[in-house]
């Protein structure tokens, strides 16, 4: 068991620990958002067939090399190519087909010209300027070529992969599970939201804040229910979560005092914790384990430190039993106007917004970042890495920082 890691180190242990839940195949229309399980290796030109990008002429340009405004090139017509329909003859010296988007280009043409940039009737069409071999044709395999490699498993299908998967036939993909996370809440002071809060009661607020940050990277929540705070209710819960899902994530109990007895019951049910305590503000309280190849991730009760634990060291393991590729955030500088009076004599994570000025990226920090303020995290969208042994920040500082 590690204690007191730092949050990277923290992080690799649990990405060492994690791992995929299988696959399966969904149909094409309901895999937005879904992480791919295979390569994708183009076994088509596409398009399959030079096309014309615009309604136009197909022609020869051979026989446009000496057109004029003042002595225009008059081609014959020989027929009309509208999509979805090909050619019936070859296209002879002095003759043009009428095409129109999309269509496959004639044997015989070279070119294509737009019907503004010419004067036609139903029998011939006058071209007042030279066309140059290959204008306006939109070649074979121009977008993607035969055995062009596409996309590798761990990434999401966005829209512009969903059409790729679309375009090589592929029309039910190979994607990763998502992996079902039990959410447990704990401690005897809570209330479900839907009940009114007797004295010294609260409602659970971290049951929706997790299964909400579940979902948006992938995964499906399961709520098993508040445990309370005693050893056997809280191990038992526990059990039954690890066998019916594929990770935990606990919110309570994991501090120091008389009624923290997550990490108890977690070694009662046979858990291995593997980190108890992370250095960083807020969410330093916490307890990893892991029991059967499953996770278990127990964060602080107090709502903006597990979810500042949650974003900095569990969601990169959570991504990748997603099978995501970009299990780790990319980190990049942001500008900060802050006054900040706390020292940081362990890493720091400060809550925001991101923003551009100019060609600066920028973040807006939230006017409030206690442990137990989880309002001023409504539409915050990064944060901010204030290195361990930092003074009290003022003014304008450069940080790291990443999106959440």
């Amino acid at each position: 068991m590690y204690n007191d890691l730092d949050y990277e180190k923290a992080r690799e242990v649990l990405l060492g620990a994690a791992c995929t839940v299988g696959t399966e195949r969904v149909k094409l229309s309901e895999c937005a958002g879904r992480v791919l399980a295979q390569e994708l290796i183009a076994e088509d030109n596409v398009p399959a067939f030079d096309r014309s990008p615009y309604d136009g002429y197909a022609l020869r340009s051979a026989d446009t090399a000496y057109a004029t405004r003042k002595n225009p090139v008059r081609l014959a017509i020989t027929e009309e190519i509208p999509a979805g329909s090909v050619a019936s003859k070859a296209l002879r010296p002095g003759f043009a087909a009428k095409i129109l988007t999309g269509a496959p280009i004639p044997e015989g043409a070279d070119a294509v010209i737009m019907f503004e940039k010419t004067e036609f009737t139903a029998e011939c069409v006058s071209v007042f300027e030279p066309v140059k071999p290959g204008d306006n044709i939109v070649t074979a395999g121009e977008d993607v070529k035969k055995g062009e490699m596409l996309a590798s498993p761990g990434d999401i299908i966005d829209p512009a992969l969903a059409g790729t998967l679309a375009a090589q036939g592929v029309a039910e993909p190979l994607v990763y599970k998502r992996p079902r996370v039990a959410v447990i809440s704990t401690g005897s002071e809570l209330v479900e939201a839907d009940c009114a809060p007797a004295p010294g009661k609260i409602r659970n607020t971290n049951r929706y804040t997790f299964e909400a940050a579940l979902r948006r990277i992938g995964c499906e929540p399961v709520y098993m229910g508040i445990a309370g705070d005693g050893v056997e209710t809280i191990a038992d819960m526990l059990n039954k979560a690890l066998e019916g899902c594929d990770a935990v994530l606990t919110t309570g109990g994991v501090s120091v005092g008389d009624y923290d007895l997550t990490p108890a019951a977690m070694e009662k049910c046979g858990a291995e914790i593997l980190i108890r305590g992370v250095k960083m503000k807020p969410g330093m309280a916490c307890a990893y384990a892991e029991r059967g190849g499953k996770l278990i991730f127990g964060l602080s009760g107090n709502p903006a430190s597990s979810l500042t634990s949650f974003y900095a060291v569990a969601a990169p393991a959570l991504r990748k039993l997603c099978g995501r590729a970009d299990c780790l955030p990319r980190v990049f500088s942001v500008g900060v106007s802050v006054e900040f009076k706390k020292k940081s004599p362990v890493t720091r994570f400060l809550r925001g917004r991101l923003y551009i000025d100019g060609s600066r990226a920028r973040m807006e920090l939230s006017s409030r970042q206690g442990n137990a303020v989880l309002s001023s995290a409504i539409g915050c969208d990064m944060m901010a890495i204030v290195p361990a042994g930092t003074p009290p920040l003022s003014g304008e500082s450069t940080l790291k920082g990443f999106l959440v």
